[in-house]
């Protein structure tokens, strides 16, 4: 049974989320305190799969603990439920909560949010991968996006569409602010997947704030590891991203599917950056073994980037679509598709772009297989095969498409 540990100094509310929650006491196993301090002693006792606290606490607030609990317990799920927000607040918790709820939540809506993060655990079986991605505060950003992004907040004669292609032109700026933009905390009507909606509604003054933390944004350290190109790498998701949204184009699934093709190889941030050296040696594996990367990663990692990226996405409560199209991306398989969707436009837009993954790594590997018209006509792609290799061509212009 999973485990949920509730923290808030205040004790009527404590007792109206336990009231509201009783329903669920066989289905979880659920703890109620009213402190930070009480809450670490739980932890110390047995972790608890996730955590939700509220920010404004006497003694330990709800930063402070879930510092703590990112440190030491980095598998537990945190999730913040607070009445109070303001951006200097939201700021200090981007790195360390994973999603952010807003009082009054209504008992469904928690319910479904710390239901969806437990179901990732499905696509991370190992606590130990589960612990990698979730003591993750801060994906790096290449340098020339970082400095950019650095000089254009400081030109107050800037525009907020300068502003949205530099952050959608890196993969982890683009995941972060939307994980921000869709916390309750803004009380959105609906999720955003747009990157130029998110920086338009967070605002220019939100973003400058947000882009001179260093705790949200950082420059990448150095060098990626296993020949991992990581300029290669953001060329070959744009090129993706346009193949896939074109192909999804004046559809109710265009901006998701859009936002999956930026954020379908992210997993390899993290990998870069938590375990450069089982990544090197995965790519060594799928070379000499001829197979391909994705494989190589599940024999050495316990999991591909594409798992890994999805489990991410997942904590920072980006749509479900997105998610399990970048999950799913190289095994479509797996997945009972019975319409053309996210994942479908995803997967036809990966398989005509010019290069695949395992492109931006320097070793020769095999390339990942490829689906065709049969493809398509299973899930109900309102375009035929030549229609596909037509779009694609002309989106990506000179770039050579896989037909």
């Amino acid at each position: 049974m999973k485990r949920i540990l509730f923290v808030d100094d205040e004790p009527e509310g404590l007792a109206g989320v336990r009231t509201k929650l009783h329903r669920l006491h066989q289905k979880w196993e659920m703890k109620f305190v009213e402190s930070g301090t009480v809450a670490i002693e739980c932890m110390q006792e047995r972790p608890y799969d996730v955590i939700v606290t509220d920010i404004r606490m006497p003694g330990m607030d709800g930063a402070r603990l879930l510092e703590i609990v990112n440190q030491r317990w980095p598998e537990t799920v945190r999730i913040v439920l607070s009445g109070y927000a303001e951006l200097q607040q939201t700021v200090r918790l981007v790195p360390v909560a994973h999603q952010y709820l807003s009082k009054p939540c209504q008992p469904q809506q928690l319910e479904n949010v710390i239901d969806r993060c437990l179901l990732l655990h499905e696509l991370l079986s190992q606590p130990g991968l589960r612990s990698l991605v979730g003591r993750i505060r801060a994906l790096p950003t290449l340098p020339r996006i970082y400095s950019a992004l650095q000089s254009i907040v400081k030109n107050d004669r800037v525009t907020l569409a300068e502003v949205a292609k530099i952050v959608g032109s890196d993969s982890a700026l683009a995941a972060r602010v939307l994980q921000i933009v869709n916390s309750a905390f803004f009380r959105l009507a609906r999720r955003i997947s747009s990157i130029e909606q998110a920086v338009s509604y967070l605002g220019f003054q939100s973003i400058r704030n947000l882009a001179m933390s260093v705790e949200i944004f950082a420059r990448w350290p150095g060098k990626a590891c296993a020949g991992l190109d990581l300029e290669k790498l953001q060329q070959h998701v744009h090129l993706v991203a346009a193949a896939a949204n074109t192909l999804a184009a004046k559809t109710p699934i265009a901006d998701d599917t859009l936002l999956a093709g930026l954020l379908h190889d992210i997993g390899y941030w993290v990998l870069a950056q938590e375990c450069p050296q089982e990544l090197t040696r995965a790519v060594e594996v799928a070379a000499s073994q001829k197979i391909p990367l994705h494989v190589a990663e599940h024999q050495v990692i316990g999991a591909s980037h594409a798992e890994i990226g999805a489990y991410l996405l997942g904590l920072w409560g980006l749509p479900y679509p997105v998610v399990e199209a970048v999950a799913h991306h190289h095994q479509p398989e797996r997945v009972t598709q019975t319409e053309f969707d996210v994942l479908s436009a995803l997967v036809t837009g990966h398989s005509l772009a010019a290069a695949d993954d395992a492109s931006v790594f320097s070793a020769e590997l095999p390339p990942d297989s490829r689906i065709d018209s049969r493809y398509l006509l299973a899930v109900k792609a309102p375009f035929n095969w030549e229609e596909a290799v037509r779009r694609v061509a002309e989106t990506n212009g000179s770039q050579e498409v896989a037909a």
